[in-house]
């Protein structure tokens, strides 16, 4: 049984190994889509933060209906930390929310 597990551990190396970057970059995000993250999502207004979304499972970029092509924005969901004390407080809801990639000053992490 544990070699079958070692055996499957470097088997998934060895493909992980021949895949291109962007290729590993794809297989992530399908992990973390089912996985999930605990993401963090802050908002500046030059160096002021404004606005930070807690709990974000994924950010997604946005993709025209009509041709498959990336939208110059990004989208996800997660509370809304109006106190930004990095916890979901009584009355902070979960909300939708997207953003400009060209013209938004924003951070995107791991909760630590």
């Amino acid at each position: 049984m544990m070699h079958n597990r070692i055996f499957a551990v470097l088997l998934v190396a060895f493909f992980m190994s021949a895949c291109t970057q962007e290729q590993q970059n794809k297989i992530s995000r399908v992990v973390q889509n089912y996985t999930g993250t605990d993401g963090v999502l802050e908002i500046y207004a030059g160096e002021k933060l404004v606005k930070r979304f807690i709990k974000i499972d994924k950010l997604s970029t946005a993709i025209s209906t009509s041709d498959d092509t990336p939208r110059p924005y990004r989208f996800g969901y997660g509370i809304l930390d109006a106190n930004f004390n990095m916890r979901a407080d009584a009355g902070e809801k979960k909300v939708y929310f997207e953003f400009s990639d060209y013209s938004t000053s924003y951070i995107f992490y791991g909760h630590p």
